[in-house]
């Protein structure tokens, strides 16, 4: 069974879940969203308590074999890039720890002879003693890679579609692995295969019309719910940021997902998917973030780097460009301004981790770091 034949008859077969989710996201006036809010924020305290999950990413790497048009990390964007060492990952992990996380997602641009199997797996495990929960957001795997990773001690995956329009996405995708659409909406089911408990699925807002990304991602929402159901899930919505290549975004009129859209698709998704966990990471604005994590939100990140090393300059030694996938070294006048990696976006919400901490708690709610640790699996 695969999501690919279920995805591909939207939207003209829809379940009564989905014909509801369309009903909720379609245009509303004032009234009808701040009721939609109130009763997403009443579900929300239901099934999660007054608790908001913090996590950190932490970028391995920004080598990357794909073209997509709309990432800094693009393979023929002409940046700064670096791979960390293990012994660097380390570096940038103990400054988090003593941040307080205990949750990490580990990133890596898509590049098969920088970020290998091995080096994922010895990374993972040298990380498990200090992370209990460990979440990884990599280029697509098979089924046995997944579960090598698993043994390592990760327990979760996150995968974008980025845009569930599949002209769309052809059109972005103009080389690399990264070209098949199918592939890539097939793996959240590999991984699940694989054996991770916790999956993640989102689309990045702004590539096509908002209302079609959405309908597609709580169809494939629906059918993990069904056919992956040992597994937890969360959603997330992310919207388009400045990044290397394209600082001077201006966001598409015609595609652009508004704040007070995100407000009620996150309403929507949280009265259709009670259980599922909402992820609003730092790319967003400070003020919407603290104005909505009280109505479905359930996982935020802070202090978010999104450059290797970015977090204590690991890593900044070894800069260099790729063409073609390939590494070429930078030009001996360019090193005295060359001082870190490239970011593969930028963040909007800068606040320190703490101070985030500090106003999820102003807000009547309780931030947590650890929430899972092996020792509940044990006798």
């Amino acid at each position: 069974m695969s999501f690919v034949p279920v995805f591909n008859e939207l939207p003209e077969k829809r379940s009564p879940l989905l014909r509801r989710f369309e009903n909720l996201i379609a245009p509303a006036d004032d009234a009808r969203l701040e009721s939609l809010a109130r009763q997403s924020a009443q579900v929300t305290r239901r099934h999660f308590g007054k608790t908001i999950r913090l996590f950190a990413p932490l970028y391995l790497s920004n080598e990357c074999v794909n073209n997509c048009s709309y990432c800094g990390f693009s393979r023929d964007n002409p940046i700064l890039r670096t791979t960390l060492t293990a012994e660097q990952v380390l570096r940038e992990a103990r400054h988090l720890h003593a941040q307080g996380f205990r949750n990490l997602l580990l990133v890596a641009g898509e590049h098969p002879k920088f970020v290998s199997e091995g080096y994922l797996q010895d990374i993972v495990r040298q990380l498990a003693p200090l992370f209990p929960t460990i979440g990884i957001e990599v280029g697509p795997m098979e089924d046995d890679q997944y579960a090598e990773l698993v043994k390592a001690g990760s327990e979760g995956l996150i995968v974008y579609q980025e845009t569930y329009h599949r002209e769309t996405y052809q059109t972005l995708h103009t080389a690399g692995p990264k070209k098949n659409f199918d592939w890539r909406l097939e793996c959240p089911e590999r991984a699940y295969r694989g054996g991770f408990r916790r999956i993640g699925i989102g689309a990045l807002f702004g590539l096509a019309d908002w209302r079609t990304e959405a309908l597609a991602l709580a169809a494939h929402l629906e059918y993990l719910h069904k056919h992956c159901w040992k597994a937890q899930f969360t959603v997330a919505f992310p919207r388009m940021r400045p990044y290397a290549g394209n600082y001077q975004y201006t966001p598409d009129p015609n595609r652009y997902l508004t704040d007070r859209q995100l407000v009620q698709l996150i309403a929507a998704t949280r009265l259709c998917f009670p259980t599922t966990g909402i992820v609003v990471s730092t790319r967003e604005p400070g003020p919407l973030r603290d104005n909505v994590m009280t109505l479905g939100p359930t996982h935020m990140s802070a202090g978010s780097a999104t450059d290797p090393g970015g977090y204590t300059g690991a890593g900044c030694d070894d800069l260099h460009r790729t063409r073609k996938g390939r590494r070429i070294e930078i030009e001996e006048d360019e090193k005295p301004t060359a001082t870190r990696a490239t970011e593969q976006f930028t963040i909007d919400d800068q606040r320190t981790p703490a101070d985030f901490a500090k106003q999820i708690e102003q807000t009547g709610l309780e931030p947590v770091w650890k929430d899972w640790d092996e020792a509940i699996l044990k006798e």
